[in-house]
């Protein structure tokens, strides 16, 4: 009577191809799991750079890469940058007159890139259901303050160091209505300096443009303790 050896089964059974195809398993395993792979994420405005991209720069001159400024999550996707100090003044100087803060505020509210507004005196008063004369009578006092420039009829520009709405200007039209070129990025200090170069802008814009402004102190009334 032949008897088995149990050690050489085991052996035996354990035993198999190298190869892979049809290793042997312990009783009961489970195959190895495979990790997937998490998908990758979309590209940034950095990836899409090539890495073999070479910029020549004069000398004596540096560049910068960096991504486009986003307003998507604000109210509307439009925003401005708004001099806290003038926001300050603004509210001690026509605290007496506080109709010049509404009209000031909307102003601020319908700037195109640039600062400028494309609006009159009628427009302005039918948005906020005002007189057309209440609403003139606040633009002159913008205008004497230096925070507010006609351009011409229907078009004004509020002074970009105390209010400016960042992005492309629209590109010019022509004679017949097409667009000249590409719309210009706005750069608040270039647009400073154009305008600070303007023969035809007022003095009290052109004060409040300056460098180092300081904005003249609120008109007290008599009787009525400074604070």
């Amino acid at each position: 009577m032949l008897t088995s050896d149990p050690i050489k089964e085991i052996h035996e059974m354990s035993a198999g191809p190298t190869d892979g195809s049809s290793a042997a398993r312990l009783p009961g395993s489970k195959p190895a799991r495979t990790r997937r792979r998490r998908p990758m994420p979309p590209p940034t405005s950095y990836s899409r750079i090539p890495s073999s991209t070479t910029v020549e720069l004069p000398p004596g001159h540096a560049a910068q890469v960096f991504p486009l400024p986003s307003s998507t999550g604000f109210i509307g996707e439009a925003f401005s940058m708004d001099s806290l100090e003038f926001m300050r003044w603004a509210a001690r100087r026509y605290d007496s007159d506080r109709f010049v803060l509404v009209v000031l505020f909307t102003l601020m509210g319908s700037q195109e890139p640039g600062g400028l507004i494309e609006a009159n005196h009628g427009d302005v008063a039918d948005f906020l259901g005002y007189s057309r004369p209440h609403v003139s009578r606040v633009f002159h006092v913008l205008e004497a303050d230096g925070a507010l420039q006609r351009v011409r009829n229907g078009l004004y520009q509020l002074n970009p160091a105390a209010s400016l709405r960042g992005g492309v200007k629209k590109p010019q039209k022509g004679r017949k209505g097409a667009s000249t070129g590409k719309g210009e990025r706005v750069e608040q200090l270039d647009l400073l300096h154009a305008l600070l170069e303007d023969p035809d802008a007022p003095e009290a814009f052109k004060a409040m443009a300056q460098p180092g402004a300081t904005l003249e102190p609120r008109k007290l009334k008599k009787g009525k303790p400074s604070s």
